[in-house]
């Protein structure tokens, strides 16, 4: 069954109304954690809970960093107060807003940016030396205009540091997992936006819930590698906990991937 809306248009409501919820990545970090940064003990997460290894930042100071669909007040203030020139884009004001609450209660300079992950033409080529670009591009349809767009806007030798969720996680009958039943019901390629009936679809529409897109690992990894990226890193970490799939599996992954340098 399809769905006549505009997948940019709809989660952009429904994450400014995350932000009035409190949902978890929209609560900002608080004064002793920006404090802590500023000394040089911090970490962030691309996935709910493993910390990105240091190693994949290499020297903070001074880098132009992109917080790719990043905003909520969180991992991109923490590189700005670790000493990073951040910019945030984001499709959501309401998220944006929480950047922009940090950045004023401690003094922070932090550029924010409304727009599309598919689409960075705002960005001049080469414009950053990091992107960091937590899980969030289940959010948009297509995926390799993310990877491609990214390519374009780092500096040869720059890094995208992205987090994204393995499939599977969508592919059980939800009505059943709080049973601790795990049943597959739908089928790749999965979307909420056309693969559920409407009454399946209004489990998340009614409590004005973000609706996602699953993307195959092909299109997750190998669409980093189509875009030019070469991969240098990888881990996996469990969803939240209550997951049903968690006790068996982690589903969420992170890359750590390179735009070659200019020979």
């Amino acid at each position: 069954m399809t769905l006549d809306v505009d997948i940019r248009a709809y989660n952009r409501e429904a994450w400014n109304r995350q932000v009035a919820k409190g949902d978890r990545w929209t609560v900002p970090v608080g004064p002793e954690v920006i404090a802590a940064a500023r000394r040089g003990e911090w970490s962030v997460i691309l996935t709910p809970h493993k910390p990105v290894p240091r190693e994949w930042f290499g020297e903070l100071k001074g880098k132009e960093v992109l917080g790719l669909a990043s905003a909520g007040g969180q991992q991109g203030s923490v590189l700005a107060a670790a000493g990073a020139r951040v910019t945030i884009f984001d499709n959501s004001p309401a998220q944006l807003g929480q950047d922009r609450l940090v950045a004023e209660r401690e003094g922070l300079e932090i550029r924010l940016v409304e727009g599309d992950m598919r689409d960075l033409s705002v960005f001049p080529d080469a414009s950053f030396d990091l992107i960091f670009h937590p899980c969030s591009n289940c959010f948009v349809d297509d995926i390799r205009r993310v990877w491609r767009e990214a390519y374009r806007v780092l500096r040869p030798g720059g890094a995208l540091l992205s987090g994204f969720c393995n499939p599977i996680m969508f592919l059980f009958d939800p009505e059943l997992e709080p049973e601790g039943i795990l049943q597959m019901k739908y089928r790749m390629p999965y979307s909420d936006f056309t693969s559920l009936t409407d009454a399946e679809r209004r489990r998340y529409t009614d409590k004005g819930e973000p609706l996602c897109i699953a993307h195959s690992l092909e299109e997750q990894i190998g669409g980093q590698l189509a875009a030019g990226f070469l991969l240098s890193g990888f881990y996996e970490d469990k969803h939240v906990a209550g997951d049903r799939l968690a006790e068996y599996m982690s589903s969420l992954c992170a890359t750590r991937a390179v735009k070659p340098p200019v020979p």
